[in-house]
């Protein structure tokens, strides 16, 4: 893609040796929107550095990364957006530390929609996988764009969720976007870079930091209107995404676990601080019906939740049925009908959260030998995952093609 009208200047500016974010970020606002770098350099900011910042352009011109995105960006779908573009996003201008350039990779147009950061644990239960999961493809089916951060566990689930939607997804790296943390993800960023956006505000060849994360939180609270948590322990790097959230104003969103799972005390400290308790996409989309009307245009009504026909309640991905006129929202399990008796007896008393084989065993009067082969079949089905040592712990029933199999 061509490089864009402001990249050159831009790129300029990050490479000059001596030129901090803080001083280009004075210089911007001491000159405005649109004003090109060499008269940005010889104002009375520019001279109030004590550094010659013409200079240190003119060196960061030559400087051989400028080479290195140049070419880049000459790639097709590859561009540089800054805050002196038109269509840099409204959401991120606001902020008062807002990233001065991003690098994308994909749909451009993704970041002006309505869009929500779906966020969670790096190692989930296999329930909160699927739940995360099927919200962001009920989310992208209502147009909504999914936001998260490529990492592995919950935020991999989100995008291949959108991905698998009508709408898309937004992945927010913290390392250079010629670099894919981690490495497991390489084929979904490549899928999210095809079909979706890939965006940082690193430049290439930046590796990935434990600092880095932080200030990538910052720009998934700052571009969407909420931020939905699914599983998260008390010192997840997610809860800081949801008080980004809540200090810039976004709604947080939070769903509920089991009492004693360590993953669901996250969740519930966002709930006693604030953040709604969420059970279905219907709970997002309500609440944000006018921000998304304001942004996109997009109708206030939301996918009804499928019933979970062993239980008689509500699955907890809260997405999960096919809906008048929509396509369904996950293809993960096939329908109970095709299950026999003793695994079906058996999901009728799996819950969602972790049990033991003995305590199953226990439970029906049956062999643990009788237990395990019942649980094979219904983890084949997609309705049963192992989760830890010698536990599993019931699936959500989903359909696959918008009818039950």
């Amino acid at each position: 893609m061509p490089e864009g009208v402001f990249a050159r200047g831009w790129l300029t500016a990050c490479f000059a040796p001596g030129l901090t974010d803080r001083h280009r970020r004075a210089l911007f606002a001491a000159s405005g929107r649109g004003v090109p770098w060499p008269e940005r350099a010889r104002t009375s900011a520019g001279r109030a550095f004590g550094i010659d910042v013409v200079s240190a352009l003119t060196r960061g011109a030559s400087d051989p990364r400028m080479t290195a995105a140049l070419d880049w960006l000459s790639a097709d779908a590859h561009w540089l957006l800054t805050v002196d573009d038109d269509d840099y996003p409204a959401a991120l201008r606001e902020l008062p530390d807002s990233p001065l350039v991003l690098y994308g990779a994909g749909r451009r147009d993704l970041l002006g929609g309505a869009a929500l950061a779906v966020v969670g644990s790096r190692n989930p239960t296999a329930l909160g996988e699927q739940t995360a999961e099927a919200f962001a493809r009920a989310l992208a089916d209502a147009g909504v764009t999914v936001v998260s951060g490529l990492a592995l566990g919950i935020d991999a689930a989100a995008h291949r969720g959108a991905l698998a939607g009508v709408g898309s997804t937004v992945a927010v790296v913290g390392t250079g976007l010629d670099i894919v943390y981690p490495p497991r993800n390489r084929a979904l960023a490549q899928r999210i870079a095809a079909d979706g956006c890939l965006l940082s505000e690193f430049a290439l060849g930046t590796p990935a930091r434990a600092e880095h994360f932080p200030r990538r939180n910052r720009i998934l609270a700052g571009l969407t209107l909420g931020c939905l948590v699914v599983e998260a322990n008390p010192r997840s790097g997610s809860l800081i995404t949801a008080r980004l959230a809540a200090e810039y104003g976004r709604e947080v969103f939070a769903i509920p676990g089991p009492i004693h799972s360590p993953l669901a005390r996250g969740c519930h400290a966002l709930i006693k601080q604030g953040a709604k308790l969420t059970e279905t996409a219907e709970d997002i989309l309500g609440e944000l019906a006018g921000p998304l009307g304001r942004v996109a245009g997009l109708p206030a009504a939301a996918p009804e939740p499928q019933r979970d026909a062993a239980s008689g309640g509500t699955a907890s991905a809260g997405t999960a049925g096919a809906t008048s006129g929509r396509q369904p929202v996950a293809a993960f399990s096939v329908g109970d009908g095709r299950l026999t008796s003793p695994a079906r007896q058996l999901l009728a008393v799996l819950p969602h959260g972790p049990i033991s084989v003995d305590a199953l065993s226990t439970r029906l009067g049956w062999t643990p030998g009788e237990v395990n082969t019942a649980l094979l079949e219904l983890e084949l089905a997609g309705r049963a995952a192992r989760c830890g040592h010698a536990a599993w712990q019931r699936l959500a029933a989903v359909r696959i093609q918008g009818h039950a199999e």
